[in-house]
């Protein structure tokens, strides 16, 4: 079973008819995702290779019954393009778009917080975005690299995530789903949510977990993990030789002084009985190993 994405995902794309958006959106629907609409103001009564374009999401999601939308809109416009789903009622909005300036961020999620109608679940902004193989995926990621199965993976970075998943998929240990969370400071889904529902899910048998240098979210996981999990987990922590103070990739990884340091991140994992990987290339032996025991 996968989490939060399956067959029955409805999909619309907001900045379809953009280079990007299209690329992906014909993606995702080659995959096997149910991609029933584009959204971009001013193009509504267009298609894009069939897929029907309307000017907002409202009117999309009333002819289509789209239920999830992914988001390739400019980053000045893209926290008004998620509030714009939220307030639709999009229960599931993927956000892909990187440079969302923080302060717009801010104003989302608060927005999501209070929006009327439900809970929206955001992933993003700047992540690749969410897949459970063979079911469907929303994103970037390289589909033909997965393979159905039972191993949870969440990370905060893209090309780890694809690293992770290769490994898995060449010893024959499939995905039951894997999410990129992104890296900026304000993001949608934390590991947390993430976990909780790896931990839930009765098909997910254990979880490769990817963090970063700079801020608490993988501490205040490892905290939950070493209360609550009974699966087992390996995690990586990437940038462990950054200098403090300087900016390395995401917006969200950054050390300053002891905080959010890859050792005190490591540490934070070992606390929590998980399993350490030093190097990428450790992750599956380390999960086979607890897989077994």
């Amino acid at each position: 079973m996968a989490i939060w994405l399956n067959k029955d995902t409805r999909l619309l794309v907001q900045g379809i008819t953009g280079k990007e958006g299209t690329f992906h959106a014909l993606g995702c629907r080659d995959y096997g995702t149910q991609v029933v609409a584009g959204v971009t103001p001013g193009k509504g009564g267009e298609a894009v290779e069939g897929i029907p374009v309307f000017d907002s999401v409202a009117e999309a999601r009333e002819a289509t019954g789209a239920n999830a939308s992914m988001i390739f809109v400019p980053p000045p416009f893209a926290a008004d393009a998620i509030m714009e789903a939220a307030g639709a009622g999009i229960e599931l909005v993927v956000c892909i778009t990187e440079g969302i300036p923080v302060n717009d961020m801010i104003k989302a999620k608060a927005f999501l917080r209070d929006v009327p109608g439900g809970p929206t679940r955001l992933i993003g902004p700047n992540c690749p975005g969410i897949i459970s193989p063979g079911l469907g995926k929303i994103g970037i990621m390289p589909g033909h690299i997965h393979r159905q199965g039972s191993i949870g993976v969440v990370s905060r970075s893209g090309t780890l995530t694809y690293e992770a998943v290769w490994q898995l998929t060449n010893v024959n240990l499939g995905q039951s789903t894997c999410v990129g969370i992104g890296g900026d400071p304000v993001n949608g889904t934390s590991f947390l949510d993430v976990l909780q529902s790896f931990a839930a899910d009765p098909e997910t048998e254990g979880v490769i977990m990817i963090g970063e240098i700079g801020g608490s979210a993988e501490e205040e996981a490892a905290a939950w993990i070493k209360q609550n999990m009974k699966k087992p987990v390996v995690g990586f922590i990437a940038g462990q030789t950054a200098p403090p103070g300087r900016r390395m990739g995401h917006a969200g990884a950054i050390i300053s002084g002891s905080a959010g340091t890859a050792a005190e991140k490591l540490q934070a994992f070992r606390d929590a009985g998980m399993g350490v990987a030093s190097r990428p290339i450790d992750f599956v032996p380390l999960l086979r190993e607890r897989l077994k025991s």
